[in-house]
């Protein structure tokens, strides 16, 4: 029996190569994976004298030879094919133990420049493993460290790897030379500013199986980007409490997009994907208590986004209330141990920052992927114009500025009502626009009076101004654009309302 090793990743590949020589195959290597056996006493053939070849290119070529790949490809039980190996003198390979240069790696790396990417493509590595998995009729190839302890121990009991276990380690194969050619096509793509090419490959690596779905008969998994984002859920640290859900990870990151938003401290309160109470203020406490007050009925149970440090003032605060997760950048000691009581609340830490770059944004569809650019348009974007009689006062424009900013993350059609730095009424999700209204006002009630309103798209009749007149709202952003939008400037004029267009609308779907 032969085997071809030839590793980057090279943890346990020595007591691995060690067990096979013992097991009686032979092992042919390569580059550095060569010489870390060799010193560690491991006897093993060198490529070249297999190919009767030099490695050469700098190591670019070493290991496309036919003594190679004839070694690989040759079908055992095709009597052609094994004739053709005796004429050539070609010896089958019957295990590969390979894994590819570090491109990953590599790009993540601060300062790698274009040229240091290109080199790490590798080409003999995925050839060899292809070569292998394509014919695993008869060849076992291996690609992950965590199946070195399969591949032996089938070896020790039966003397050969079964059929089974070498089509799964097949399909590995291909799942890692997939993944890694995605890696390389997308790093190229972006590298010459193609946004939107003929086909869209992405790939994302197991972070862990979730115990369920949305609902408990749904099957669930988390996966992460392979190049870790540090201001992400999937990069989160979890300092305390059980395992994340699947609605757990949907809802904190609708948290993190909102709160990201926020330069000044802020806290947001979420429930089933939609922000159900924001408050900013001059201090962590002061925001949180707004965000509680927004809505203290819909927080039970939710999520709570903060952009500042968690001190031991709120985490008193927080400690009263029921809910599932606490984001923050960091906790105090006094804060963490108060939280900590409760066995299983979630406290996750992550940098939260203000978002420059524009990441792609990914939904799945029945046979297809949407894919676009994800909504980073703020307020300082728009072309704001005033058609109304009466301009906004100074604390009017800070609570249209709350609103704006909130709404664009609520579930169209959707209605947000701020006052006082701090929501007091969301409609969201609703067949049409003056529904969402209604149902924002009458959240809100009395504290709709001396609001300011905002709206995800333009109002297409007056009715939601009407609405929000008569209850007491003074002071309305949105994108207009509508043909009848002269009806709510006038409905709008007639209540003295100051109404404030954007030009830009915000659909949440």
């Amino acid at each position: 029996m032969r085997a071809i090793v030839s590793v980057s990743n090279k943890e346990g590949i020595v007591p691995f190569v060690q067990q096979l020589v013992e097991l009686g195959v032979e092992v042919i290597s390569t580059g550095g994976t060569k010489k870390v056996l060799q010193e560690n006493g491991v006897n093993v053939i060198s490529i070249s004298e297999v190919t009767g070849f030099p490695e050469i290119l700098d190591g670019r070529v070493k290991t496309l030879h036919p003594n190679i790949h004839g070694g690989l490809l040759a079908r055992r039980a095709d009597e052609n094919h094994q004739q053709q190996l005796n004429e050539h003198n070609i010896t089958p390979i019957d295990i590969v133990v390979v894994n590819l240069y570090p491109f990953k790696e590599t790009i993540a790396k601060e300062g790698t420049t274009f040229e240091d990417a290109i080199e790490n493509i590798d080409i003999g590595g995925p050839t060899m493993l292809r070569a292998s998995a394509k014919n695993h009729e008869s060849v076992t190839v291996v690609v992950d460290p965590t199946d070195y302890e399969t591949v032996l121990g089938e070896l020790k009991e039966n003397g050969s790897v079964n059929k089974e276990t070498r089509q799964r380690l097949a399909a590995k194969v291909f799942r890692h030379t997939a993944a890694y050619d995605a890696m390389i096509s997308n790093y190229l793509t972006e590298s010459v500013n193609e946004t939107f090419p003929e086909s869209f490959t992405v790939t994302y690596e197991k972070k862990q199986d979730l115990r369920y779905g949305e609902n408990p008969h749904q099957k669930a998994a988390f996966y992460e980007a392979p190049l870790r984002a540090d201001n992400s859920i999937a990069s989160a640290t979890q300092l305390h409490g059980k395992e994340l859900s699947y609605n757990n990870i949907n809802d904190a990151e609708a948290a993190l997009q909102i709160i990201k938003d926020f330069t000044e401290p802020a806290v947001v309160a979420v429930k089933h994907m939609n922000p159900c109470g924001v408050g900013v203020g001059v201090t962590t406490y002061e925001a949180f208590v707004r965000a509680y007050e927004a809505d203290p009925v819909s927080i039970f149970g939710g999520i709570v986004a903060f952009n500042t440090e968690v001190d031991e003032e709120t985490a008193q605060r927080l400690h009263e209330i029921f809910l599932e997760i606490i984001i923050a950048p960091s906790f105090t000691e006094e804060a963490e141990q108060i939280l900590t009581k409760k066995k299983n609340i979630r406290l996750l830490t992550l940098p939260i920052e203000t978002e420059t770059a524009i990441e792609t944004r990914f939904t799945s569809v029945r046979g297809g992927l949407l894919v676009q650019d994800e909504d980073t348009y703020t307020l300082e974007d728009a072309t704001i114009s005033i058609p109304t009689k009466r301009q906004p006062t100074d604390a009017e424009w800070q609570d249209l500025k709350l609103a704006w900013q909130v709404v664009k993350h609520v579930k169209s059609n959707a209605i947000v009502l701020a006052k006082d730095k701090r929501t007091v009424g969301i409609g969201a999700g609703q067949m049409n626009r003056v529904g969402a209204a209604n149902i924002a006002l009458h959240q809100a009630g009395k504290l709709a009076e001396g609001s300011a309103l905002g709206s995800d798209a333009f109002f297409p009749m007056d009715d939601t101004v009407e609405a929000a007149a008569k209850a007491g709202v003074t002071a309305i952003i949105q994108p207009g654009g509508s043909i009848r939008d002269e009806d709510s400037i006038k409905k709008a004029d007639e209540y003295g309302i100051a109404m404030v267009l954007t030009g830009v609308r915000h659909f949440k779907h």
